[in-house]
């Protein structure tokens, strides 16, 4: 597959692209996660995403489960042990996801796994909120040739330059995120697009969308996103940490149409008259018109003058304008003036 955002862009997001998040809800089984790549290509997604870590490599001896993973095992490193896929698991599914035509993408954790990554053959790589700020992992993801788009969930905007350099060096995007899981409504935040596309002009800009809500992605859109990630499960009540914070399929497909829809009605970031509105323009416009008939060489005064619909004439913002020209003909009182009706300008 070829990572292009179905052509949005910073400026244009007129489509929009969807990456499943598959993450860890696969629960470290290859085969639930053949299962929800399928279920991925069935809602209308464009992408998967996985991750890719080894927790000797991630986790130092401090490390502790968030407050949403609580309860779910003992210590990070027992919850992570239970959820991991080798990379030889993911080049299997990268073969699973091309065959459904889906992009195949993956979140490293350490420059070890974008190594590792080289031999999965990977679409595009996705960086983690907690590593927008990590450049070594970056700048090695870069080296990849690959999109690399960053999620940018607990940072300021001054945090994100280098992140948004490699974003833009190598074709990938930044996404706006919220690290709550689930995250409230109310803290969705959607003004953080604006905020990233007037900060990083030129850098594609999506949402990582952690809500349970099915129109977020829609509402996205509309407020400038072109790419878009959605957490997918098999079963929102699985044992897993990121179970609740998804979707299951048929709410992905819901919440793809919904992006989808939002991004044909958002079209281009223009304002021009649209071929749908032309009849409109035309009938209720209006036209300088004469207040009554008046022969060949009469020179207009403002008395002389009103404006009326259609707007097929001379347009009434040009009214002022035709104050003392000559009439080239005579004109009957009550329709639209066209040029033509007119002499040359007076000297």
């Amino acid at each position: 597959m070829t990572w292009d955002f179905h052509h949005a862009d910073a400026d244009r997001p007129a489509a929009v692209a969807v990456i499943a998040e598959v993450g860890v809800n696969h629960d470290g089984d290859p085969r639930k996660a053949a299962r929800l790549i399928h279920a991925a290509a069935d809602a209308g997604a464009d992408a998967v995403k996985f991750q890719l870590f080894r927790p000797d490599r991630l986790l130092s001896a401090e490390a502790r489960l968030a407050a949403y993973q609580d309860g779910r095992a003992e210590d990070a490193a027992t919850l992570l042990e239970h959820l991991t896929l080798t990379a030889d698991e993911l080049r299997g599914l990268r073969d699973t996801a091309d065959a459904a035509g889906l992009a195949f993408l993956v979140t490293p954790f350490s420059p070890a796994d974008v190594d590792d990554l080289a031999a999965v053959g990977v679409d595009a790589v996705k960086i983690a909120s907690p590593d927008a700020v990590n450049p070594p992992l970056l700048d090695a993801a870069a080296a990849l040739g690959r999109p690399v788009l960053v999620s940018t969930g607990t940072c300021d905007l001054d945090e994100l330059d280098h992140a948004a350099d490699v974003a833009r060096a190598t074709g990938g995007a930044l996404l706006h995120c919220v690290s709550a899981y689930p995250t409230p409504e109310d803290d969705a935040a959607l003004g953080g697009i604006a905020a990233l596309r007037d900060r990083f002009p030129g850098v594609p800009v999506g949402y990582s969308d952690h809500t349970a809500a099915l129109d977020t992605g829609a509402l996205a859109v509309a407020a400038g996103a072109c790419v878009l990630e959605k957490h997918l499960t098999h079963d929102r009540a699985a044992a897993g940490p990121d179970h609740a914070a998804s979707v299951e399929p048929g709410g992905l497909a819901a919440y793809t149409a919904a992006a989808r829809r939002a991004a044909a009605m958002l079209g281009p970031i223009v304002k021009a008259c649209s071929d749908a509105e032309r009849d409109v323009r035309g009938v209720s416009r209006q036209s300088v018109c004469l207040v009554a008939n008046r022969p060949a060489g009469h020179r207009l005064t403002p008395h002389d003058l009103t404006v009326k619909r259609p707007g097929t004439g001379v347009p009434a913002r040009q009214r002022d304008a035709c104050v003392g020209r000559r009439l080239a003909r005579d004109v009957a009182g009550n329709r639209p003036l066209r040029p033509d009706d007119f002499d040359p300008p007076a000297a």
